[in-house]
């Protein structure tokens, strides 16, 4: 299943985050990306708490490994060091909401400009 994930090259991110996110839900590791982060435990908090608080950051640490993991290496350069799954996901999506919004408008302005010069066959 991990291997279907595709690595993040920058113009495959809407992709790229559906895949990794629906990976990380089958291998109930998205806890991190779907709650917040628990309070620190003190000396009064309950075994829910302590259970809650642990398997949380059991799923940040392997969140945060697994987005990093299928990541190409030239892009991890330039993101920022993330503590919190959620937080580095978000910094990758704004890096490539741009990136997305632009290869789109170049795509749309390709097949609207195209013009069949009568040469050649449409292949799907």
């Amino acid at each position: 299943m991990v291997s279907s994930v595709p690595i993040l090259i920058g113009t495959n991110f809407s992709e790229w985050k559906e895949k990794v996110e629906f990976t990380l839900g089958v291998l109930d590791l998205d806890l991190a990306l779907r709650e917040e982060e628990p309070s620190q435990l003190t000396n009064d908090s309950t075994e829910e708490e302590k259970a809650f608080h642990k398997a949380w950051e059991k799923a940040n640490r392997l969140s945060i490994m697994f987005l990093r993991m299928t990541i190409a290496s030239n892009i991890k350069t330039s993101l920022p060091v993330a503590e919190k799954a959620k937080a580095y996901l978000a910094a990758i999506e704004e890096q490539f909401k741009t990136a997305d919004k632009s290869l789109a408008g170049k795509l749309m302005a390709d097949l609207t400009t195209m013009k069949h010069d009568g040469t050649r066959t449409v292949a799907q």
